[in-house]
């Protein structure tokens, strides 16, 4: 089962739940019983690998896993 994040329209807390596919876009029960509505956020997840033949090779474009692309962030240059 796939790893989804939900964020709340009122504050922006980030939730993450583990859901099955065909429940991924369905509503979520705020778990801190405050009433709040959280909506499905695109997310993506890095990969990586800790051979040395990987270490030589730069990393161009794609995302940090902070989130940010990965030549403006600074943690993977």
């Amino acid at each position: 089962m796939p790893l989804y994040e939900y964020e709340a329209t009122e504050d922006g807390e980030v939730i993450t739940l583990l859901r099955p596919m065909s429940e991924a876009d369905a509503p979520v029960e705020d778990p801190a019983g405050k009433g709040r509505t959280f909506r499905r956020r695109h997310s993506v997840f890095g990969v990586g690998s800790a051979s040395p033949a990987s270490e030589s090779v730069p990393i161009t474009g794609g995302c940090c896993p902070c989130g940010v692309n990965a030549d403006q962030c600074g943690r993977l240059n």
